[in-house]
């Protein structure tokens, strides 16, 4: 993979019409500096607002990815995406003079191809990879979604689709190499629909610049002549230009690959990847994947990303089975001995779950009192220890953590089921529940050899110290 950033050469440009908008539109892809990114600027509207193409700024995943920032949008951008991440560029100004970028032949090819005219500059600050070093998942049970993030010190996709209907039937396509294989093999793959799903898309008004040129409609019902000339009146298209083909496509379209939707379901998710704002190194495998959950483990992703900063700030030195140890702990709380509750984080999900490790010692201080010949854990100081373990999860993504206390505002429903021991390993898993600004909502559960010793819903509150 390659190791420095890069940007173009020169700026191209291409125009059509927006597959969902109908809109004109003119795109122009322009050279960036480092760590720039993607950017779309609307020059269309006064001022040329700009959106950074960020998961964070995903606004609708209805039949494509769309992207918005303070009431400007812009439709349709995993194809423009596609491209540019497969042909690994890292920093593009890409200009709209509409609200969507044209469609073209429903695929990512024509986008390359001008930015492979373009050329490529390399730049001199590194990519800055996501290195995948533990299983990501994301599961929809409903509709039958999984896409899984491997550990691999490269990148490679593997796609199935199985929308359980005969004219489509199962598919998959896998790709290896960028370099070798987006432009041939996956680029030219097209976008592709449902013959019974066309009449109630455009009913909805979605496909205003649908045509049977930049789009496989599949066939998967029987229509009469009279349907299928209403159905052309509402595309626009002329009814005799309109045929069930005996291929299966309609108007007997033939196919660039045989698994062509497959190799398009691939190319969307490569698109909507692009949104993390960073290239990745994994293995992802995608069972039926759409926008809306490609959407939803990017942001997982992005959870695991933000997680990571964190820990290469304050865990300077990576061990095995440690988010953070003793000395990230102090550089992330303020607590001191004999104050200090918790020794490791073995376990972190962003704004979602953490695990801690507290090694109970005859040493701990509060046994000389708590109580003598019977040394016995204060419950308070259990509930403490959990605390401290929720206001880790709470200070992650606080560019101030040092500026920052978190201060607690209520204990409910604590209850204490056994006693605490010297010699005890206490297990607290932190499960957060709800998240207002600065004021946190969190379930603590604490145990021991696998048994529940205590529970608690907590609630804080994240201040700045001088305050």
């Amino acid at each position: 993979m390659l190791i420095h950033q890069r940007t173009l050469q020169k700026e191209v440009t291409l125009s059509g019409t927006g597959l969902h908008t109908g809109k004109e539109c003119m795109i122009t892809f322009k050279p960036a500096p480092v760590n720039y990114g993607y950017r779309f600027v609307r020059t269309d509207i006064e001022n040329s607002p700009e959106i950074p193409a960020l998961i964070d700024n995903v606004i609708d995943v209805l039949r494509g990815t769309t992207i918005g920032l303070n009431d400007v949008k812009v439709h349709t951008t995993e194809h423009v995406l596609g491209a540019l991440y497969g042909l690994q560029i890292d920093n593009c100004l890409i200009e709209l003079s509409g609200p969507e970028p044209p469609v073209m032949d429903g695929s990512s090819h024509p986008f390359a191809i001008v930015l492979l005219e373009a050329g490529f500059q390399e730049q001199e600050e590194p990519k800055n990879y996501l290195v995948i070093d533990e299983t990501i998942e994301y599961h929809d049970v409903e509709n039958s979604v999984d896409i899984v993030a491997l550990p691999l010190d490269d990148f490679r996709m593997t796609v199935m689709v199985d929308y359980k209907n005969p004219a489509l039937g199962s598919q998959h396509s896998g790709l290896f190499n960028l370099e070798t294989e987006f432009i041939k093999d996956f680029s030219p793959a097209r976008t592709f629909c449902f013959l019974s799903e066309v009449e109630a898309l455009a009913n909805q008004g979605i496909i205003k610049g649908g045509d049977i040129d930049n789009a496989i409609v599949i066939i998967d019902k029987t229509m009469q002549k009279e349907e299928l000339d209403a159905l052309g009146k509402k595309l626009g298209i002329e009814s005799e230009h309109l045929v069930l083909g005996e291929n299966g496509i309609l108007n007997n379209r033939e196919l660039r690959f045989k698994n062509e939707p497959a190799r398009h379901k691939l190319l969307d998710l490569l698109g909507d990847i692009a949104l993390l704002g960073m290239p990745i190194k994994a293995q992802v495998l995608a069972a039926r994947p759409g926008h809306a959950s490609n959407v939803e483990f990017i942001k997982q992703l992005k959870k695991y990303t933000d997680r990571n900063k964190l820990a290469r700030q304050y865990q300077h030195e990576k061990k095995a089975g440690v988010i953070f140890d003793i000395n990230a702990i102090l550089n992330i709380l303020p607590h001191r001995y004999p104050f200090l509750l918790i020794d490791k984080i073995v376990e972190f999900k962003l704004d979602e779950k953490i695990v801690s490790i507290k090694n109970v010692t005859m040493n701990e201080p509060f046994f000389q009192g708590h109580f003598p010949g019977n040394p016995i854990m204060p419950g308070v100081l259990i509930l403490e220890a959990m605390a401290q373990t929720g206001g880790i999860m709470m200070l992650n993504g606080n560019d101030k953590i040092k500026e920052s206390v978190v201060y607690f505002m209520g204990i409910d429903k604590a209850r204490f089921r056994k006693p605490v021991l010297p010699g005890d390993t206490l297990v607290i898993e932190a499960t957060m529940t709800n998240m207002r600004r600065s004021v946190c909502q969190f379930d603590a559960k604490a145990y021991v050899r696998g048994e529940l010793v205590c529970e608690a819903s907590l609630m804080a509150s994240v201040v700045s110290k001088n305050k």
